[in-house]
């Protein structure tokens, strides 16, 4: 069996016949659509690739990306940064978590201000290493801060499982881990965003299979496809979409075959129920509480939930963006990037306002790299 290279495992998925080819096929098909296509999609890895690579222009008029919320720094409202800020001021505490959230602004600053101010705040790039950085400082209580939707929150499990094995006593976790499916739901139970099909994430689909938009045809009538993060991918999951539509289909499908499957992985779906359980409700910026749509951890690991050793001093009142920032109506699929007045003047990677400009996976970030020029 002829093996590829990582090159040539991506580079195939990027070639400009194959993106030729899907191009017209997306064009004749097209042709037959009795209403105009607005394609959610649910993860920045799919907006970035979309700017990137310039795929609305390769489409015809009648077919629309419409941006989700797809990134789960961006969705997290700024009480929440709050609590991570009012963490790392505290005495004798090492924040950990992952890089985004260090620039993301809250309501009195950035972590990278209380950084810059003196306090421990490190930038991960494995989760386990966290467990190094408890071992390492005995004397004081490491808060990790847990972000990200179901593909980062087993590796979190695994953290939760290895600290308790080697007996560390002085790690804590602030849990942030959102789901899916509840927005996707709220979005379309909710009217607003014209909405009439969805590209499902394919890392998070890995993980909890593509079953969970089941809900999508089955009461909205709307069809999901579940595509890779490539170009090729993407296409290929727009021409699935138009083909449902056309044939008076409404499924979900896979196009992320080689790596998704309608199950997903049930080892780390076990390994997630093992420690966390559902939130009563959680508040998303831009969409605000959704029930059941976040994690938090389970009664017998309580001891070391920070939410609740460091209770008394933790901001609880929400907690609303710049009102000049639309970063909400942008995550609801009303608005687009260049609609705010912020956008690439006042709201910049380097200087951002609203939370859409910090993350490399912010539809604003993917706006500001790739649109601007074109």
């Amino acid at each position: 069996m002829e093996r590829l290279s990582l090159k040539e495992l991506y580079t195939k998925f990027r070639d400009p016949e194959t993106i030729k080819i899907l191009k017209q096929a997306i064009w004749k098909e097209a042709e037959k659509l009795k209403e105009p296509l607005r394609i959610m999609e649910i993860c920045g890895g799919h907006t970035h690739t979309i700017m990137k690579f310039g795929l609305p222009q390769l489409l015809p008029p009648q077919i629309k990306f419409i941006h989700g919320p797809g990134c789960p720094v961006c969705v997290m409202p700024k009480e929440r940064i709050e609590h991570a800020i009012t963490l790392a001021r505290e005495k004798d505490v090492i924040l950990v978590t992952l890089g985004d959230m260090i620039r993301v602004p809250g309501a009195t600053g950035s972590l990278a201000q209380v950084r810059a101010e003196g306090g421990d705040v490190r930038a991960l790039y494995s989760v386990l290493d966290t467990l190094k950085i408890a071992q390492e400082n005995p004397d004081k209580k490491v808060v990790f801060f847990a972000i990200g939707f179901e593909t980062t929150t087993p590796m979190t499990s695994a953290l939760i499982k290895r600290a308790l094995a080697q007996k560390v006593s002085n790690l804590y976790y602030h849990i942030n881990h959102v789901l899916v499916p509840p927005p996707m739901e709220a979005i379309m139970g909710s009217g607003e965003a014209k909405v009439n099909a969805f590209i499902a994430p394919s890392h998070v689909s890995v993980i909890i299979g593509a079953k969970s938009y089941q809900f999508l045809p089955e009461k909205y009538n709307t069809p999901a496809v579940v595509a890779g993060f490539e170009p090729v991918d993407v296409l290929e999951g727009v021409l699935m979409l138009i083909r449902q539509k056309v044939e008076g289909r409404a499924q979900v499908e896979i196009q992320y075959r080689r790596a998704t499957s309608w199950e997903g992985n049930l080892v780390a779906q076990k390994m997630m129920e093992e420690t966390f359980q559902r939130r009563e409700s959680f508040r998303w910026r831009g969409l605000g509480d959704i029930p059941n749509s976040a994690l938090q951890l389970k009664p017998q690991f309580e001891q070391w939930d920070a939410e609740k050793v460091w209770g008394d001093i933790l901001p609880n009142q929400p907690i609303d963006d710049h009102k000049l920032c639309i970063c909400g109506d942008i995550l609801r699929g009303l608005a687009t990037p260049t609609d705010c007045k912020l956008f690439a003047t006042g709201c910049t990677p380097q200087n951002p306002v609203g939370s859409c400009m910090v993350s490399d996976e912010g539809a604003c970030n993917a706006y500001y790299r790739y649109s601007r020029r074109r």
